[in-house]
């Protein structure tokens, strides 16, 4: 009796792929670059048991990522870090707008004239995605290198940017917010992170005041783009004990020049570089 002749095509299940259309493999891979990102080095072990995978299945990744320069190992500590590939990818990212590169020396200058860190970010989903900093010189700063990401309801340019969002996107917004609590000062019921959003429009200006991190203080202002959207937000951020109570409003007031001078430059009618 002659064998059933075999079927071409793949095996049910076993195609590689999820029920979305994507590719579990890759997805995989991606986690493991995402859980590399986000660390100062980690270990095969440590990424194993982060994501709660094989040991097995995060050796054969990394090694297919190092052979792309995506990752690279440490030989010393056995620990893997983001590599030159994965640099340039991000490089590309940073170069499709012209904000950054204009950003730049407004940041300097703003770091300059407060003394503390200053940050540039957008919306990146649920939560802001820092694009550049100028750091201060002073031994204890913030530290929010290009690719962090933040919650918005517990970060200065997070809050700049939903409390300039219209109404029907902020609703939208805030419903998908995980509200979680980082300390406690954060926000995390919705009507209250709501009335701080009308303060924050009226005056012009955000305050994560230790919501995120004890200790660290964050003044923001919204960058506004062409349309008049709020399509940025810049920063400074710094330890409590030189962001005081009597610095606050000086702060401010530069973060504010230097939001409007970017928005300024965004497009006519969008700031102006003499407003005080």
């Amino acid at each position: 009796m002659s064998a059933e002749p075999r079927k071409r095509g793949r095996p049910r299940g076993r195609s590689g792929s999820d029920d979305s259309g994507g590719v579990r493999a890759l997805d995989r891979a991606l986690d493991i670059l995402d859980a590399i990102a986000q660390a100062n080095g980690l270990t095969l072990s440590e990424i194993a048991q982060r994501l709660d995978l094989a040991p097995s299945t995060v050796h054969r990744v990394l090694v297919t990522l190092a052979g792309r320069g995506v990752v690279e190992s440490d030989p010393q500590t056995q620990a893997w870090h983001v590599g030159p590939t994965a640099f340039r990818h991000g490089s590309a990212f940073m170069r499709r707008s012209g904000l950054v590169e204009r950003a730049r020396p407004v940041l300097r200058r703003l770091m300059e004239v407060t003394g503390e860190t200053a940050n540039l970010g957008i919306l990146n989903g649920d939560a802001v995605l820092f694009l550049s900093q100028a750091e201060t010189h002073e031994t204890i700063r913030a530290f929010f290198p290009p690719g962090t990401r933040s919650a918005l309801h517990a970060s200065g340019i997070g809050k700049a940017l939903l409390a300039h969002a219209r109404p029907n996107e902020l609703r939208r917004m805030i419903q998908g917010l995980k509200l979680e609590r980082f300390t406690s000062t954060t926000l995390c019921e919705a009507d209250v992170l709501v009335a701080d959003l009308l303060r924050i429009r009226d005056r012009g200006y955000s305050l994560d005041n230790e919501e995120r991190t004890p200790g660290m203080r964050c003044i923001a202002a919204p960058i506004f783009d062409l349309s008049g959207e709020a399509a940025a937000g810049i920063s400074v951020s710094g330890p409590l004990h030189r962001m005081s109570d009597d610095r606050l409003e000086e702060i401010a007031r530069a973060v504010i020049r230097a939001g409007r001078e970017l928005s300024f430059g965004m497009g006519p009618g969008q700031g102006d570089e003499s407003t005080p």
